[in-house]
């Protein structure tokens, strides 16, 4: 089949190559430009184009798609036979959904119409999901508002973090989307019901507030692993918070109860078990207080 693949992180690229290793002929990769990065703002490829790149596969970065028509006409050229879509960044208007001769197929990270939007995987965490999975939807021009092809569920445990089940979801969506394109199968229109919206993350989202109870800031702990990352201050320096488990204890929100980085929320309390002061390496909680004093009493937060 005769395909053009849109995608740009490394939750697309598992989908890329299984298209390639299956036979199907892919005609153009599209990801979006490489972006300034590091201390010195080197411009960096994402890492499908990466990805294409090694396969030897033509790649195209427009800037936006929407309104221009010289971009939609060289992606109309293409003869294609579907284009298949996974996290690619851009919005892709009527024009270029309708040109393929299947349409354009898109590897969602959750079992729609639940967390439609930019941060499926980070949602489900944060809202304490009992699962999730990947829906391979025929798209339109809503906000993942179209047609199902393809569901199926994994389970979130009480200790997945958003880093697994981003991998796990993306081997998943590789698999999916190889049978939707084998099988063909009938459409099916989303429910009404249950439609909920994961926002795109910004970095404050990651700010801890221990006000909150135990169970809500372990979930965001997991949630934001590895972007944004949950992260509080400590004597006035950012400390990131990446593994945490809930015991018991009460105080002030914020509060160091004991010598094990044990922390009183809103209710119940939580013992940091990994955390990274600043830019220095990630330490386990009893590295930390080996070469920081925290006595009990000192606040969090701020």
């Amino acid at each position: 089949m005769r395909l053009a693949f849109m995608g740009s992180p490394d939750f697309a690229v598992p989908a890329l190559r299984a298209l390639h290793a299956a036979g199907h002929e892919i005609a153009a990769v599209y990801c979006q430009s490489p972006k300034p990065a590091g201390r010195g703002y080197t411009l960096r490829s994402c890492p499908v184009q990466l990805e294409a790149e090694r396969l030897r596969l033509p790649v195209r970065t427009p800037t936006r798609l929407r309104g221009e028509l010289a971009e939609q006409t060289a992606f109309a050229s293409l003869g294609l036979d579907a284009a298949v879509v996974a996290a690619y960044g851009l919005i892709l208007p009527q024009a270029v959904l309708k040109t393929p001769r299947r349409g354009c197929l898109n590897i969602h990270a959750s079992l729609l119409p639940r967390w439609r939007g930019a941060a499926p995987i980070q949602a489900a965490v944060l809202a304490g999901d009992a699962q999730t999975g990947v829906t391979i939807m025929q798209m339109d021009a809503g906000l993942d508002t179209g047609p199902m092809l393809l569901r199926q569920a994994v389970p979130i445990s009480a200790a997945t973090t958003a880093a697994e089940l981003h991998d796990t979801l993306a081997e998943l969506g590789a698999r999916l989307i190889l049978r939707a394109l084998n099988e063909q199968p009938v459409p099916v229109p989303q429910p009404d019901h249950g439609v909920t919206y994961a926002p795109k993350l910004t970095r404050a989202a990651g700010h801890i507030d221990w006000a909150r109870d135990a169970a809500a800031i372990e979930r965001q702990v997991r949630a934001f692993n590895p972007w944004p990352g949950a992260f509080t201050t400590l004597h006035g320096a950012v400390l990131k918070v990446l593994a945490v488990q809930p015991v018991s204890g009460s105080g002030p929100p914020g509060a160091v109860l004991d010598d094990q980085l044990t922390i009183a929320c809103g209710a119940e309390a939580l013992r940091l078990a990994r955390v990274q002061l600043g830019g220095r390496p990630v330490m386990t909680a009893d590295a930390f207080l080996r070469g920081h004093r925290v006595p009990a009493g000192t606040m969090l937060g701020g």
